[in-house]
């Protein structure tokens, strides 16, 4: 079945992603992508004219997919503790999927093609740790975190768990890392920020 336009943009975006993560981001060529899909470099090229217009797409893709995360956890329908876990379990959750947006975003070498990725995504990682921050806010105004918990504070912390599992991903290689002791850790740590009341 002839695949339309647009599937074969996604298609070749997710493949840069995976490729990025075997070989590193600096690496992946229109030559390894071709090749990956069975394609000629031209085919390529009638979607996507230059190779700063995939890597446009690639952080088109994740970002949205960052702001759908945060806005997924905004529910009315959770408290805010919950809402923080849905925030940090969904990241960890992308970043599986998209093993190769940590050494995306902390490349210091950087071509032409990837800075849209990395300024993009450091403007979205900026809204999800405001995110982070509100709801721990929230959780503390509601009495399930307690009253001395500084929002910023805990948000660091929260987010520390994310910046070590992604370290432990990127030594082993194995993104399921990320889900599998995610959850855990999380509620190791957000038990440390209960309220009195809610942890006895």
């Amino acid at each position: 079945m002839r695949k339309t336009a647009q599937d074969r943009k996604v298609e070749i975006s997710r493949t840069v992603l995976d490729l990025a993560f075997e070989v590193g981001p600096d690496q992946v060529t229109t030559g390894m992508i071709a090749k990956r899909l069975g394609l000629s470099q031209p085919a390529i090229y009638k979607h996507f004219p230059s190779k700063d217009d995939i890597w446009n797409a690639v952080a088109d893709h994740v970002c949205a997919r960052v702001y759908e995360n945060i806005a997924q956890a905004a529910t009315d329908t959770h408290s805010h503790d919950d809402r923080l876990r849905m925030l940090v379990i969904g990241h960890l959750r992308l970043v599986r999927d998209n093993p190769a947006l940590p050494e995306i975003m902390v490349m210091r070498t950087l071509q032409n093609a990837h800075g849209p990725l990395q300024t993009q995504m450091r403007t979205v990682m900026a809204e999800f740790r405001n995110a982070l921050v509100t709801n721990v806010a929230g959780a503390v105004e509601q009495k399930i975190f307690r009253n001395d918990l500084d929002p910023t504070d805990a948000s660091t912390l929260v987010f520390g768990i994310i910046q070590s599992l992604v370290l432990r991903m990127l030594l082993a290689r194995d993104p399921d890392i990320l889900t599998q002791d995610g959850t855990r850790l999380l509620d190791l740590l957000l038990s440390g920020f209960a309220h009195s009341e809610v942890s006895r």
